[in-house]
């Protein structure tokens, strides 16, 4: 059956920014590549670079296994599937495609398709026989500069150039940003990364513990005269079905007995922690206001 290959590799052409190059990088390990390699950069020292390793933000272990070569052709070495980036449209050259769609269908062993064979675009049948002989092929993903893109040249190169797809009206990607994507995509493709939840699971709290809530809270009822015990009609039995649409955690059934218990003080005439307030003497003035310590 079909694989893809675990380790493509980002190759990039020319870049200007040394900013960019980090954001690579750091785009490159979150989707658990490692394979950078960069091509006549503006800034030979530009791994090093305090911007680089800056927007990298973590992912230093990328740039120190990265290379600077002087030519494409060095840089495609073990690539046996070379994929370029481009927006413009060409009139000549390989078949544009979308990423997702792309990797999907060399995945499934379905590329190059057969109206592709024997084309002149470099995917041909005996690309094929290669991909039932060995298996996945070594992936790389070719881009450009970021004022100039790839030139015609480096885009003949490649057996497929990955478009992807934006708004018609505005379709201009940061070159970090492709690389997220392109890389995002594949990862997807290879089967993704479980998405680990943050939270503690939920303790739910058992019936005895909602009909406690209830109970608790229809002596708080009666003391307040909000419930007649002698007229209830229904009033707990549709709280009771209010709880049962409601699923309640532990911590809420804690918080709606500490509600209840702080109505009880206030009804007893106690302070917000148990204290009974002071009654006025009769004909004292009235106090009408209280000075409170933090």
């Amino acid at each position: 059956m079909p694989v893809l290959d675990p380790h493509p590799r980002f190759i990039l052409v020319e870049t200007s920014h040394p900013g960019n190059v980090g954001a690579v990088a750091r785009a490159m390990k979150v989707m658990g590549f490692a394979d950078l390699v960069l091509v006549r950069p503006r800034h030979a020292d530009v791994l090093s670079q305090e911007e680089t390793v800056a927007m990298a933000s973590g992912a230093a272990d990328v740039l120190t296994r990265a290379r600077i070569v002087d030519r494409v052709e060095d840089a495609l070495q073990g690539v046996q599937h070379l994929c370029a980036t481009a927006m413009t449209p060409r009139d000549f050259g390989p078949p544009t495609v979308a990423p997702r769609a792309f990797f999907e269908a060399l995945g499934r062993g379905a590329w190059p398709p057969p109206e592709a064979a024997g084309t002149g675009t470099g995917v041909g049948h005996g690309h094929a026989d290669l991909r039932r002989d060995m298996g996945a092929p070594r992936l790389g993903f070719l881009l450009g500069s970021e004022r100039y893109g790839l030139s015609n040249g480096d885009v003949y190169r490649a057996h497929v150039c990955l478009s992807i797809p934006t708004h018609p009206d505005y379709g201009s990607l940061n070159l970090a940003q492709a690389a997220q994507l392109l890389a995002y995509e594949y990862r997807q493709a290879l089967g993704g990364f479980e998405v680990v939840g943050r939270t503690t699971p939920t303790q739910w709290a058992d019936a005895a513990a909602v009909s406690a809530v209830l109970q608790h809270w229809q002596q708080v009822l009666w003391a307040v005269g909000f419930l007649d015990p002698q007229a209830p009609k229904k009033l707990m039995p549709r709280l009771q079905q209010l709880l049962n649409r409601t699923p309640l955690a532990q911590e809420e059934v804690h918080l709606l007995r500490g509600i209840a218990r702080a109505i009880e003080r206030a009804a007893n005439g106690a302070g917000p922690h148990g204290v009974r307030e002071p009654q006025a003497a009769p004909g004292a003035p009235e106090i009408t206001a209280r000075t409170t310590l933090d």
